[in-house]
């Protein structure tokens, strides 16, 4: 019988609407959390995530039957709900349109968990924009065709 190996990591990064600060260190963990569970409903792989007041880091690894805008679709779907029909936030609660995914090679991913589970220290000399213009940059994305995610 056949067999095959994959090994498909992804770093993916989406903001709250209008970059608003809508996450509270009051209610974080149990957003990671919810993510948590998801990832085990939906069977995913949820390698590592970390939350600002205003976005989120993922770092998935992606299973081939998976299509990563349902992955997407799926947690920021569910997330929103439970958010809002736990009234966590102190505004109407909802997710950015888009998202970022970032490819990462299998050498690399304790680098990005690193970062991702870094990311207050990062924020402290660095804006959301800032961040992602860095990841637009290190990525593979010709500059011509890149997208400002926030």
């Amino acid at each position: 019988m056949p067999q095959s190996h994959t090994e498909i990591w992804i770093h993916l990064v989406w903001s709250t609407k209008n970059k608003l600060k809508l996450i509270s260190n009051e209610w974080k963990w149990k957003l990671i959390d919810k993510f948590h569970e998801i990832a085990n409903e939906k069977e995913y792989y949820l390698d590592f995530i970390n939350s600002m007041p205003d976005h989120v880091h993922l770092l998935i690894k992606l299973h081939p039957s998976h299509i990563l805008q349902d992955v997407v679709k799926n947690y920021k779907g569910l997330t929103y709900k439970w958010v809002n029909e736990n009234s966590l936030s102190q505004e109407h609660f909802h997710w950015q349109d888009g998202y970022g995914a970032f490819s990462v090679s299998p050498q690399n991913v304790n680098k990005v968990r690193n970062y991702i589970k870094n990311q207050e220290k990062h924020h402290k000399t660095m804006t959301l924009e800032d961040e992602m213009n860095m990841l637009n940059k290190s990525s593979t994305v010709e500059s011509s065709k890149r997208i400002l995610l926030i």
